[in-house]
């Protein structure tokens, strides 16, 4: 089994590191990919992210994981694969926004986040853009963090986050299962409880093909 890890928006594969060695240690092959924000367009990006699925997809089964943008990035990108493309197993999306973020609607027009943010700022903020981005045609768990804004000071209209995106923001009815672990938004790719959550899925998958796999051939169907 392999698994690809897509950081967020303003953050590098550093983020996933402690992620990405947790899963070597199970015996899982890790993978990162990279991207610049500032001087890169989601189309761009896009691109460069389905050669790499790709190519990962022709050594064996994998599994794709997205930290915010990255949630977004993995799945405008598997909807891209070429025919015949092996499909990843499940993809994880991680504090990954599925509806237009209101920080970046609020945020869209000042110069320093233009900069900073690019055109995947713009596309976070874009109710047309972020709803062209295909629903998972995998299965597909969304893990959210829940300890950010509380009280007076909560910008999501009492919501729970995690400081950054809200629970209806990463909300999906084509979700198959949302998991809320207690942790804020940068801190999610490192948190142990994610790390563990994942793992934990990718054993189950992993049982289920098996056991599919022996009932076929004492059925003979392979």
């Amino acid at each position: 089994m392999q698994a690809l890890f897509v950081h967020g928006m303003g953050r590098s594969s550093l983020s996933g590191w402690r992620l990405l060695a947790r899963l070597k240690a199970h015996g899982i092959t890790p993978h990162a990919f990279g991207y610049v924000a500032t001087f890169q367009s989601f189309d761009s990006i896009c691109k460069r992210l389905v050669s790499k699925i790709h190519a990962l997809s022709t050594d064996g089964d994998y599994v794709l994981i997205g930290h915010s943008l990255g949630g977004g990035l993995i799945r405008d990108a598997v909807a891209s694969l070429p025919p015949g493309s092996r499909q990843p197993r499940q993809m994880f999306l991680v504090g990954s926004p599925i509806r237009p973020a209101r920080l970046a609607q609020k945020l869209q027009r000042n110069w320093i986040y233009r900069v900073l943010a690019g055109d995947c700022g713009q596309l976070l903020a874009s109710p047309a853009r972020m709803t062209q981005i295909e629903a998972g045609s995998v299965p597909t768990t969304s893990i959210l963090g829940v300890t950010g804004w509380a009280g007076r000071l909560n910008p999501f209209d009492g919501e729970m986050n995690d400081g950054i995106v809200s629970v209806s923001e990463a909300s999906a009815a084509w979700i198959a299962e949302e998991i809320r672990v207690p942790a804020i938004h940068t801190t999610l790719p490192s948190n142990s409880r994610v790390s563990k959550i994942i793992l934990d899925r990718i054993a189950s998958s992993h049982d289920a093909a098996q056991r599919c796999m022996a009932v076929c051939e004492k059925r003979n169907y392979i």
